[in-house]
């Protein structure tokens, strides 16, 4: 009992603990809201990869892509059993996408995806990702009557908002089919109201008034001109619209300072896509498409790179598609699992049944390795660092208790001439380094969780008194700083912490218990 007096004793009247107290205080809650922060990261790019990547992709080792994959998902069901949920097949192919802004044309490096709208959703989260709600409930290529959001739907929080959807889809596509009719009416009467025209435009004129005449007589030479109804007929885009497509939200649009989206194209708006065919050797080919709504992941990797179309029109226009048997062809399946279902597990099960050397199958994480284990890599790296901190906190312990055993040297000779045991006074520091400890890593916990469940409002707080963003959604793609609190790794912290202070105080008890009564007691 003596041991504990003496322990609560030291903790509450020597000022000296209270520097120790607070330095496994600060060590413990910054590796708290590190941990969970990092967690919380961790977590939402892992959400985001496995939102556009099926649990297990089965692949072609090339563009061209393997035949009937009705035949191939019967197979791998066949293989695998019970464990599927769902499978749609795709098809990816490298592209250049164009587009103008301001009358200037840019283009990008993108990859163009075909996906079934019908199956897509049961295989992967890309519903959820989409800018319109109709398109998150049932995909659809067809251009909406408006109705996009306007704010992000994936923030718990209002953020800021995107006016310039506000309109999007068939209102905004014709309202700027008709300004460009009234600017090209406008430079008609401009060119109408010139100078008298040269002998040239005169000659160009005459030759544009007999055009009509001579592509009659074509008609009339052209007997199977009635059986093309569509050829040559113009299409009114402010009714109909080519073949829709789905690009991420990163090529469309940057990010300002305040976290507000400007774009460079909306829905409604035609862009142009070149890609290679699947023939050997391939050849680019390029057609004009119609932006009906917006990928959004938050990862920059997808968002800035995806472009989604028909599965259908991109393997018409590829080429892949048997002409004499009409059974199309695929770069990939997308396979979703039961919930619990052992990935790797099944993996290794189709790996078994198709040739290696004409398909890659490989899990969503198996896909991305090098960045989750990059991630991983920096988590145990930054833990480590930030337990030097308790270190030195155990370090300093260390010290004090060495000066504690000097200075009160005899008072141990006379608890050991009372008959105190060696093992009695060694117990005192023992415990004394334990309540350091134990009081520290408490209130480390009590700090630390209450900075990571307010880290938000304390953002906010320091962003209004520093005027400068701490948390800049333009660089991060989020609105609020993402946190998960693992008790497994809290549990961990508050050992580790423990210990390092029971540690530190073990050199300094053996001295104070090897100390003999009588030379502790002729101490000066």
């Amino acid at each position: 009992m003596y041991k504990l007096l003496l322990c609560w004793r030291y903790l509450r009247t020597r000022w000296i603990a209270l520097a120790s107290v607070i330095s496994v205080t600060l060590g413990v809650a910054t590796m708290i809201v590190v941990n969970a922060v990092m967690a919380g990261f961790s977590n939402e790019m892992q959400t985001r990869i496995h939102g556009i990547l099926s649990d297990i992709v089965f692949e072609s080792h090339s563009l061209s892509g393997f035949q009937d994959p009705t035949w191939h998902m019967e197979e791998i069901r066949r293989a695998a059993g019970d464990s599927i949920a769902g499978m749609t097949p795709t098809v990816a192919v490298p592209a250049m996408l164009s587009f103008q802004v301001r009358g200037q044309w840019v283009t990008r490096q993108v990859m163009f995806i075909g996906i079934d709208e019908a199956s897509h959703a049961r295989a992967s989260d890309f519903g959820r990702y989409l800018q319109h709600p109709e398109n998150r409930r049932q995909l659809s290529f067809a251009l909406r009557e408006g109705g996009y959001d306007t704010v992000d739907s994936q923030s718990d929080a209002p953020g800021p908002t995107r006016p310039a959807l506000e309109g999007a889809g068939w209102p905004y596509r014709r309202m700027r089919v008709e300004r460009e009719r009234l600017w090209r009416e406008r430079q008609e009467q401009e060119r109408a109201a010139g100078p008298v025209r040269s002998v040239d435009q005169q000659v160009d004129a005459v030759l544009a008034a007999t055009e009509p005449a001579e592509d009659a007589a074509a008609d009339r030479q052209d007997p199977f001109k009635a059986a093309r109804p569509d050829e040559g007929r113009t299409m009114d885009p402010a009714q109909e619209q080519f073949t829709g497509v789905v690009p991420g939200i990163g090529l469309a649009s940057f990010r300002d300072s305040t976290g507000v989206d400007r774009f460079l194209f909306l829905p409604g708006d035609d862009v142009k896509i070149t890609f290679p065919t699947a023939g050997t050797p391939p050849k680019a080919v390029s057609d004009t498409f119609t932006v009906v709504d917006f990928y959004e992941s938050k990862m920059s990797e997808y968002d800035s790179n995806f472009v989604f179309v028909p599965i259908a029109a991109l393997e018409r226009m590829r080429g892949m598609i048997d002409p004499q048997t009409g059974i199309p062809s695929v770069n990939s399946i997308q396979i979703k699992l039961e919930d619990g279902v052992d990935l790797e597990a099944v993996r290794d099960r189709l790996r078994k049944v198709f040739p290696a050397d004409l398909y890659a199958i490989s899990t969503w994480r198996d896909k991305q390795g090098p960045l989750l284990s990059a991630v991983d890599m920096e988590m145990a790296v930054l833990n480590i660092l930030l337990f030097l901190i308790i270190a030195v906190a155990g370090f300093g312990i260390l010290a004090i208790f060495f000066m504690i055993v000097v200075e009160k040297t005899r008072d141990i000779g006379i608890l050991k001439s009372l008959g105190a045991s060696s093992a009695g006074v060694a117990g005192i520091f023992l415990g004394y380094g334990l309540f350091l400890g134990t009081v520290g890593a408490g209130a480390g916990l009590a700090l630390g969780l209450t900075i990571t469940w307010n880290i938000n409002r304390i953002r906010t707080a320091v962003e209004w008194f520093t005027g400068e963003r701490v948390f800049d959604p333009s660089i991060y793609y989020f609105f609020k700083i993402p946190t998960i609190v693992h008790p497994t790794t809290v549990a961990w912290i508050i050992a580790g912490a423990v210990a390092i202070a029971v540690a530190a105080s073990v050199l300094p008890a053996l001295r104070a218990a090897r100390l003999h009564p009588v030379e502790a007691l002729r101490h000066d």
